[in-house]
């Protein structure tokens, strides 16, 4: 069974983020705030959980948040300030947008960028240890595999719709094929050596 809350007595924001190892497409951070006590057996890991199962399960998050909000960094910023600082500034973004001010927050991994001054702990594989941490992995994942869904139908080319964007050898294969389109991380190596990038040709 997961925790309800690491800080005690304070009013919690759990943050997780989506699409870190992706070659295409921006990163997605939720942060999310349930009730005091709040249980439910069915909420993990988004990563252990099917599909279908983590939709499910994001209906069940926006109706039992106290709030919720997603955070969005694009391809471009995170080609300027590099993946882990997109990563931070996604999640400070979803912060920004809860309708509840957290007084602590509990992050998945090991570092974070402090927020406005709030406690906060960085706990490893948080998203299977504490509810919130997995409420919004679950929120970063679904809300993300969207996204991607919407860019597969203009570039089906990638195979986006089954790699979410991912470094899957049939994604890769399409870059060396095609080139770059506009929503491939240009900082990446995408090809996993260093042969030069071709952009996308619209026509």
């Amino acid at each position: 069974m997961l925790k309800s809350h690491f800080h005690e007595g304070l009013t919690e924001a759990g943050c997780d983020e989506a699409g870190r190892g992706c070659l295409a497409g921006s990163v997605y951070a939720a942060a999310v705030i349930l009730p005091q006590d709040y249980q439910n057996a069915a909420l993990n890991d988004s990563k252990q959980l099917t599909a279908h199962q983590r939709y499910q399960l994001r209906e069940v998050i926006l109706r039992d948040a106290v709030a919720w909000a997603v955070g969005v960094v694009t391809p471009e910023e995170i080609d300027q300030i590099n993946i882990l600082n997109a990563s931070f500034l996604a999640m400070h973004r979803a912060l920004d947008q809860l309708s509840t001010r957290p007084e602590a927050i509990i992050v998945d991994g090991n570092r974070f960028k402090p927020y406005q001054h709030l406690p906060y702990a960085t706990i490893v594989k948080g998203d299977g240890k504490y509810l919130s941490i997995a409420a919004a992995s679950i929120l970063a994942k679904t809300f993300r595999d969207d996204y991607m869904d919407q860019l597969a139908t203009q570039y089906p080319q990638y195979d986006w719709q089954r790699n979410k964007g991912y470094p899957t050898r049939r994604h890769r294969e399409a870059i060396r094929q095609y080139g770059v389109t506009p929503y491939h991380r240009k900082s990446y190596r995408l090809l996993g050596d260093t042969q030069l990038m071709l952009p996308f040709d619209e026509e």
